[in-house]
Parts: structure tokens; sequence; C-alpha cells
């Protein structure tokens, strides 16, 4: 059984980029070339540009040296040197250790990683996920959490075991989608070394087929009710997921990035949306397949399915039993990162970054304040 992929002339599986690229093509001036024409004087700028230029030439050839000098004192470790080799490098003094690998099962009793088959949808739903992206160290002084987000597969190796490379039944899809998301793992110190806690509490796995609530002002709009969800308040799953970031309330963010590239269509002569083509959905997806096991992912029989993603997650790693959310007030594009501040007065500030080609940077400020303690 083989389901639509998206190959180039040379038959390889495209990336993100190429993917995209091939759905809409990148303008020759974007919105921000406008942002940044109206925002800044172009000669002044022009002017400084040239002048940053030249001192970082004038450092990059003298004055960089001193500095790294001055910057290794205060962090008391020697620069590494830049090699190819395919290993972790690091100072002198310093070492490192594996804690968690793809495929590890994350509770006891479960099958190790299988070389030959690379596991199945059951398996790969309770081992760690594929692709580490963002991550954050959650400590509630008793315990220790490690929350990872699981960006996307490598088919070609998650697949290995298939001469095509690509899912080729089902549960070869269902794997897939299991190896997307966020796997939050509890570790244990283990003579001086932190190691992942077997069957911990606080051990879960979040995936594309994870119940997730919609909040926030998008929560019950009529662009997010399907005939699954009719009230428009609850999704399964989140995957692409990027960069992290972390609330000062100790929850985690995790970033829905490239969503589009999951969503097909069975009906080659339907029409996406001028909304979808601007997100990049459109009749193929990039080679995962998911409509060829899960409908929802099909635009032609469930159109309002792909609106339920590319949104900021918020997870609490400290309560297993909590339900993920999905925080629309913070926006809906291709979330690359979400870093969390608080101002002066107490009001939480977000920054986020559009990963999309000649997007924007974005700032959230909240109306109310936050006190430590709160919440």
């Amino acid at each position: 059984m083989r389901h639509p992929t998206s190959r180039d002339d040379k038959d390889t599986l495209m990336d993100f980029d190429r993917f995209d690229e091939d759905r809409r093509p990148s303008e020759p001036t974007t919105g921000f070339d406008a942002v940044l024409e109206r925002a800044l004087n172009r000669r002044g700028f022009l002017g400084g540009a040239v002048a940053f230029g030249a001192a970082a030439f004038v450092l990059g050839a003298g004055g960089f040296v001193p500095r790294a000098q001055a910057g290794a004192k205060v962090f008391d470790f020697t620069q590494v040197p830049a090699n190819s080799l395919d290993t972790v490098t690091l100072p002198k003094g310093f070492n490192w250790r594996i804690i968690a690998r793809w495929g590890d099962p994350l509770w006891p009793g479960l099958p190790g990683f299988d070389e030959a088959t690379r596991g199945t949808a059951d398996t790969q739903a309770q081992a760690f996920g594929d692709n580490n992206d963002g991550m954050e160290l959650f400590d509630d002084g008793t315990r220790t959490v490690l929350v990872v987000n699981n960006e996307y597969i490598n088919r070609d190796i998650i697949y290995g075991n298939r001469s095509s490379k690509l899912p080729e039944n089902p549960d070869d899809i269902r794997k897939g989608m299991s190896g997307h998301g966020v796997s939050v793992v509890q570790l244990q110190r283990d003579d001086g070394n932190w190691t992942l806690q077997s069957g911990a509490p606080l051990t879960r796995r979040i995936t594309a087929d994870t119940p997730i609530r919609i909040d926030g002002p998008a929560a019950g709009h009529a662009l997010m009710k399907t005939a699954a969800d009719p009230a428009g308040t609850e999704v399964l799953g989140t995957f692409n997921n990027c960069g992290s970031g972390r609330t000062p309330w100790g929850t985690y963010l995790t970033c829905e990035e490239n969503f589009n590239g999951y969503f097909s269509s069975s009906d080659a002569a339907y029409q996406p949306s001028d909304a979808f083509r601007r997100y990049g959905i459109g009749n193929k997806d990039s080679g995962y397949g998911w409509a060829g096991a899960v409908e929802r992912f099909d635009i032609s029989k469930h159109p309002q399915e792909p609106n339920r993603f590319g949104y900021v997650v918020e997870i609490d790693p400290m309560d297993p039993t909590s339900m993920p959310n999905k925080r629309t007030a913070l926006g809906r594009f291709k979330h690359e990162n979400c870093e969390v501040v608080l101002d002066k007065s107490g009001h939480v500030v977000v920054y986020m970054g559009d990963d999309e080609r000649g997007e924007f940077i974005y700032r959230y400020v909240s109306h109310g304040t936050w006190k430590p303690g709160q919440g």
C-alpha cells in the first residue's frame, strides 16, 4: 500500500524549505522588506551597516581573539577546535553521556528498540520520539523532568526497513505520527549521572494523537469545528514541534511550526482556499502520507482540520493528568520559538518568531499582571 508523497525530479524527499517553495514560491520582495524600508532611513541604515561591517572586520582580524580569551577566563574552559569527528567534543574537564535516544522505551516491560523493524506504531507511542528540538529542564525540589520536542521524523531511517524508505502501510504511518510531538521524561541521579527513570509517574508522551484543549479567542470558532469535534474546543495532536519556551509559573511551551506539510487531498481536483495557500497547504503533503491512514488529514474531506494547528501549546510537566492547551491568543503561524519574560510591572511578555520565509517577529503583552505564587 503506497500513499501520496512529495518528491522532486531526482526522486528524493523534499525538506520543508523546498516543499514550501514548491507550494508557494517566495516573492522577490517580502513583507518584512517593506516594514524594514518604512522603519529605517535607508541612507542612514546603509551607512551604519558599512561602519558596522568595517568594525566587524577589524575585530575579526585583530580584536576578536583577546575578547574570546576574556570569555574563556570568565567561563573557565578552553575553546574546542573545529573538527569533523562523529562525536560530541567538549573542553577538558567536561564529559557527556546519553540520557535517552530515539526509540528507547519509557516504561518497564516494553521491548527494546528493534533495529530490524525500527519499531511499530505501538512501541513508538511508548518510546522517546525523534529529532529533538527545543527542550527545558524542570525541578520542584524532589523531582526533575526533562521535556523535549520531537519535531519530525527521519523518514529514511524510521522506515529504513522498507525498500522505499517511506511508510507502506497504516501502521507505518501511525509509527511516524507517534515519533512526533513531545517527550516528557522524569530523571534521577544514578552515581552522580542523570539517567532516565523508566516508568516514573511524570513520564509521558504527547504525540499527533494526544487530546489537546483549544484555548483562547479561537476556541469554539466556526473554523475550528469538525465532525469529530463539533464544539471546536479539542483537537488530537501536536506535531512539527519547534523551539520551546517556559513560563514563570513552571509550564512548558512547544511551538507548532511546519504543520502544513502533513495534509493532503484524495481529490486531485480539490481547490485549496486562499488561506490554505497562504500557509502552504495543498493537495500533496511533504511525504508523510498521514491521510492514507487517518482521514482527518485529508483536506478535501475535512477542510477545517488544518485550522487547528499552527499554535503554541502549553504543557504542565509536573501534572501528567493535565491536558495540554493550544494558546490561540499567541497567534497562528509557523512558530519557531516562544520566549517568555516578565516586565517590571508584572505583565507577561512573549516573543515569537515565524519561520516562514519573509515573515515576522511578534511580541505579545498580557492585559493582566502576574506575580510569583499565582497559578
